[in-house]
């Protein structure tokens, strides 16, 4: 996609710039969220039994459950463990066309999942051993991978406690 430049460049940060000075508040300033995290984050499959041996097998994440979804007979819900009590789950619509994926308004751009130093080493000896393309600390980003699951869904291992980025805590 093309990327803003000169004027249209300038004024795109000049409203970045604009939001941060009117809505961002210092950390000690902000109140609490009014909900307690993310409790699974639900998504779109091709296939289930692809999806399941790519998040279980390949990356790790346990399969916590597999289930008839409450609203679509014979559409699969089902959920992954990925870490801190968060849930990762997807749902697959027999019958459905699935175009590819595209980066548009309302797709899931990529999901970052924090990492340490360790797992992050350890999946990018994986993703090479297996020949999965990904970005990598080659882009001038030394802390994250970014490949995309069977589905098309970007995913970011990001080697960054959480809620922290770019090494500045955002949240307590």
């Amino acid at each position: 996609m093309p990327q803003p430049e000169g004027a249209e460049l300038e004024a795109v940060r000049a409203r970045r710039d604009d939001l941060r000075t009117q809505y961002l508040k210092p950390l000690a300033d902000r109140g609490p969220s009014p909900t307690r995290g993310v409790h699974h984050i639900a998504l779109i499959c091709r296939d289930v039994e692809t999806t399941i041996k790519f998040y279980q097998e390949f990356l790790g994440f346990p399969l916590v459950e597999l289930v008839e979804n409450r609203d679509y007979a014979g559409s699969s819900h089902f959920f992954f463990d990925i870490g801190h009590r968060n849930l990762l789950g997807f749902f697959d619509f027999p019958g459905h066309d699935h175009p590819d994926f595209s980066e548009t308004i309302g797709a899931v751009q990529h999901l970052a999942l924090s990492v340490s130093a360790e797992q992050f080493d350890a999946a990018k000896a994986t993703l090479d051993a297996e020949g999965v393309e990904y970005l990598g600390p080659d882009r001038g980003v030394d802390d994250s991978l970014y490949f995309r699951d069977p589905n098309g869904v970007g995913i970011e291992f990001y080697r960054e406690d959480l809620g922290v980025f770019d090494g500045e805590r955002l949240v307590d």
